[in-house]
């Protein structure tokens, strides 16, 4: 797809790859860039920056979310690309609380399904969109010290598999964003932890990536490219590749 004179919404848009994202996205000549996020502030700077529009939308919310897309394409245009950035994380397994599983699951999981919900049959009334995932490395390895993470991120990708094998045909395409640690807000005071073993990667480069994978209409958006080799491995003997990341456990879990 290319971005010029393209509507675009960006999820999770105050900070870190979400607003990465907007600016590349408005230098590569989109049209209008929705930025949105709880912290609305955060959201209003960062489409002051792009000559956009910023908004407050809660993406645990399946109302705001089919509230956000009405609205743009009533007042602003049809929406071209939608952008699930926004995420969230937490420490722990079993033991973390139902509430926490939820939430992350509602952020993380549903939230892209409710973008999904609602803008795949307007979509598909125009002959096609771009729907741009965000999810982690953590979604094709795993995440030491976080099931919540782990498995969240993996449903995203399940999800988002889905939607390239199902929608193709009508037009709608699909890339999904797995970074290890990128520079933000959620790996602040984080950056000797496990998923920057290679390195922590500013949101510029992350955002660059994924500008590329968009044009190219590629699927699996990898900017740090040691994760492909780690996928491979995985593979190739799963019980070998568990017993590597049991060592990682063991180092980094607290």
């Amino acid at each position: 797809m290319n971005l010029k004179d393209k509507t675009i919404v960006v999820t999770g848009a105050a900070g870190g790859i979400g607003r990465a994202l907007a600016l590349r996205f408005n230098e590569a000549g989109a049209k209008h860039i929705v930025c949105v996020d709880l912290d609305e502030n955060g959201a209003k700077a960062t489409a002051t920056a792009v000559g956009g529009t910023g908004r407050r939308v809660d993406v645990a919310s399946e109302n705001d979310i089919s509230t956000l897309i009405q609205d743009v394409e009533t007042q602003i245009g049809p929406i071209d690309l939608f952008c699930c950035n926004a995420g969230i994380s937490t420490r722990g397994g079993p033991e973390v609380p139902d509430e926490k599983w939820q939430q992350m699951w509602d952020i993380n999981v549903m939230a892209h399904v409710w973008a999904a919900r609602h803008m795949i049959p307007r979509m598909i009334a125009r002959g096609g969109g771009y729907f741009l995932n965000t999810a982690s490395a953590a979604g094709l390895l795993s995440q030491v010290g976080s099931a919540p993470y782990a498995v969240t991120k993996h449903a995203a990708i399940g999800f988002a598999e889905w939607l390239a094998l199902t929608y193709g045909d009508d037009g709608i395409k699909v890339s999904v964003l797995c970074p290890q640690a990128v520079r933000t807000n959620m790996t602040k005071g984080k950056e000797g932890g496990v998923a920057s073993v290679d390195g922590m990667m500013e949101p510029g480069p992350v955002a660059d990536a994924c500008l590329s994978a968009i044009e190219a209409e590629t699927f699996l958006v990898l900017p740090h490219k040691e994760v492909l080799e780690y996928m491979r491995r995985k593979t190739a003997d799963y019980d070998r590749w568990i017993g590597g990341m049991r060592k990682l456990n063991r180092k980094y879990a607290p």
